[in-house]
């Protein structure tokens, strides 16, 4: 079967069906997602907050990035799979922010590359563009510039900020960035952007007008049980399933149960 492409998503968006994306960090989970047919996999610098327990993203590496991302691969062979640019990987210069990205591209068998910011980036996504590297954008609530925001909030609810989401968005529009995840933003404004956008919207805390939505593997599947943003939904409780299982298995070990003869090699 072939493998997802932008031309197909972009015929979902023109059907009106909408995109579904999950954000993982690892060769099990992502197989999983193109099992059940799971659109794109964003392999995002989350994974310094949800697999390595880091306090923020702005710690992870570019050499995590592309490990992780060869695992995604491995699992997930026809899935369009996008990588996120962790900190100060393209914020320095334009010329070591294309080459990075180049070797995103040429080491992992990713799709595309995924950026955050908005006027500030358009010339860079201009220039990947130009050269073959497709590009992902997200505004709104952007992690690597926590600090800057003070701390995780929604933006966009007072009119100055919305405006700047507003020329953000047209910004990586105009420069070629053919999908933009808009992040923890009011559901209106998110809604205006995607009824006049030419670009893909992937919404994450954004409501429910945006052409797709994403959410990390780990909180759709209750594995992440001291945090739940309001825009998680919890599809099953799996940190309560692996927590009896493991209880389980404690208990018939020092209870002398396991392994019984079946487990057991004659």
């Amino acid at each position: 079967m072939d493998g997802i492409t932008i031309r197909s998503l972009f015929k979902k968006k023109e059907e009106g069906r909408r995109i579904t994306m999950v954000s993982t960090y690892d060769y099990l989970s992502a197989r999983l997602c193109e099992e059940v047919g799971i659109d794109c996999i964003l392999v995002g610098d989350s994974l310094g907050m949800v697999f390595q327990g880091l306090e923020s993203t702005l710690p992870v590496s570019l050499e995590e990035m592309i490990y992780h991302t060869k695992a995604v691969r491995r699992g997930a062979k026809r899935s369009f799979i996008i990588v996120d640019m962790p900190f100060l990987s393209y914020q320095v210069s334009l010329e070591e922010a294309i080459k990075n990205c180049g070797r995103v591209m040429k080491e992992t068998g990713a799709n595309a590359v995924k950026l955050e910011g908005g006027e500030e980036i358009a010339e860079l996504v201009h220039k990947l563009v130009n050269i073959g590297i497709p590009v992902v954008g997200h505004i709104g609530f952007t992690p690597q510039s926590v600090h800057a925001l003070g701390g995780y909030r929604v933006v966009g609810r007072v009119e100055e900020e919305a405006q700047r989401v507003r020329r953000d968005f047209k910004a990586l529009e105009s420069a070629g960035a053919f999908m933009v995840v808009l992040e923890s933003m009011p559901t209106s404004l998110a809604k205006e952007l995607t009824e006049n956008s030419k670009a893909i919207t992937i919404g994450i805390g954004a409501g429910p007008y945006c052409h797709g939505q994403v959410l990390v593997f780990y909180d759709l599947v209750g594995l992440v049980e001291d945090i739940k943003p309001k825009f998680v939904k919890r599809y099953v409780e799996g940190g309560k399933l692996f927590k009896e299982a493991l209880k389980r298995f404690k208990e018939e070990v020092e209870e002398g149960l396991f392994p019984s003869w079946e487990e057991s090699y004659g």
